[in-house]
Parts: C-alpha cells; structure tokens; sequence
C-alpha cells in the first residue's frame, strides 16, 4: 500500500515561506551587521540589549531558524495510507489533545514576553489531559506511568495558578514535578517503542527531545561568561518536543500495521 502526505503541499508551502524569510534575515543580518530581523523571526521578541552580532550568536539564530523550518515541515504534514481508518473515540480524543499540546507549547515560544505566565499554565493542563488520555489509549496502563505524568504536569499546572496568584512556591516542588514529567515521558517512549501504532522515527525524535537539550547545555557552558545568546538553542529543544507530539498524533491516524497484514493475507 502507498502512502501519501495528506497535508504535504500546505505543509511544504508554509516552511518554504518561512525558510525564503529566514534567508532574507540572514542576508541582512551579514549586511547589516545586525541581528534584530533574525532575532525576532526565530525568537519572536525584540533583540535584548547587549546581544552582538557575533558569528556564535549568528550560528545559534540560524540553528534555532532551520528548527523551525523543519518542525514546521513535520507538524503540519499528516501522513496518511489509503483511506483515513475509523477511531474509537479515545484514540480521537487523544490525538486532539497532543495537537492542541503542540499548538500551546508554540503559544509558549511567541508569547514569552507578554503573557508567558498564562501560556505556561494552559499548557501544563493540557499535558495533563495527554496524559490522562493516552493511559486510556495505551491499553496496558500502569498507574505508576499514568501516576507520574499526573503529578508532573498536574503539579506544574497548581504551580503555574499559584504563581499567577501571587502565592510562593518551593524550588523543590518544581524539581519533584520537573522529574516525575521527564519520567512520564521515558516510559511513554518506552510504551510507544513496543506499540505498532508508533513508527520508530516518532520515538526517536522523542528520544533527541530527551538527550539534545543536555548535549546543548554542555555546548553551551563555555558561552555563559563571553556574551553570547545562549537562548536559541532553547528552542532546538522545544520544536523537538513539538515534533514527537504531533507525530505521535500523525501516527495514531494510520492503520495498525497488524490490521493492515491480517487484511492482506485475507485477501
């Protein structure tokens, strides 16, 4: 059976805007001397002060630039094999989730100099949702799994209300929360690496969503003190996670490979 990309021409067209855009930023910022058009089309806030037009501070833009090209690329095509199968609603459910995930965690990106707060607590329940949603969907739920998503997202959500209320919040209940979350999402990968209904290029780019941020903290510490924007590369991270949501909803909408043998032989 072929597959096709049911969305790849909106898809294809909307990174290639992007990337045309990105090129132009570039060229100015090479001719200019300036990084304040490069700087808002892949950082969607004004240039900080202080930030030079280095060649490091140029290479991390351009980084964080192609990032969003190709998470644009693979968020928005939907691939699909034949005629789109019928969902039980819980699969449906969740694969509005993980979009609606993806959509928020962008919100995080473009609003972080205006209502980052509100961004952040949208987004943490909504995780919570995924959660809740894909233990139904797994089908060999372990409350453990299920249990650590809970209080990862579910405490970011309460921390994120409090904040906004003003209430004081401990460093430690962050770092609990933080790594019940990155527990949460080792054992989904885990999950979905032994379910047919995920290909191992989604779980691989989880797994980079997992590893690439540390290996870009460690490529950074030697810029802390020199003046270089280090934040760029924050959103290397970020279109990564991005990327193994949207996939992990792309993938639910194709047919079971099982489904799809046990149809062939009976042919």
């Amino acid at each position: 059976m072929s597959r096709r990309l049911r969305s790849a021409p909106p898809a294809l067209l909307v990174a290639g805007l992007y990337g045309a855009a990105l090129t132009v930023a570039v060229v100015v910022a090479l001719a200019s001397d300036g990084l304040g058009p490069l700087w808002w089309l892949t950082m969607f806030v004004p240039l900080p002060e202080g930030v030079a037009a280095t060649g490091q501070n140029l290479l991390f833009l351009l980084l964080a630039g192609m990032s969003w090209a190709w998470g644009i690329w693979q968020i928005l095509r939907v691939p699909s094999a034949g005629p789109p199968p019928q969902q039980e609603r819980n699969t449906l459910r969740v694969r509005v989730a993980l979009y609606v995930a993806v959509a928020t965690m962008w919100l995080l990106q473009v609003t972080a100099s205006w209502i980052w707060a509100d961004t952040t607590v949208i987004h943490s329940a909504v995780m919570w949702v995924v959660v809740l949603l894909f233990a139904r969907v797994l089908g060999r739920d372990r409350e453990y799994t299920r249990g650590a998503g809970v209080l990862g997202y579910g405490g970011f959500t309460v921390i994120g209300v409090l904040d906004l209320v003003g209430q004081p919040v401990s460093d430690w209940a962050e770092m609990v929360c933080g790594l019940a979350g990155l527990a949460w999402t080792v054992l989904i990968l885990r999950a979905q690496a032994g379910d047919d209904r995920w290909g191992r290029t989604t779980v691989a780019y989880g797994i980079a969503a997992l590893v690439v941020p540390i290996l870009l903290l460690l490529a950074a510490l030697p810029f802390q003190d020199e003046g270089i924007a280090v934040e760029p590369l924050g959103v290397v991270s970020s279109v990564l996670v991005m990327i193994w949501l949207a996939r992990s909803a792309h993938d639910l909408a194709a047919p079971r490979r099982q489904a799809v043998a046990q149809t062939t032989s009976e042919a």
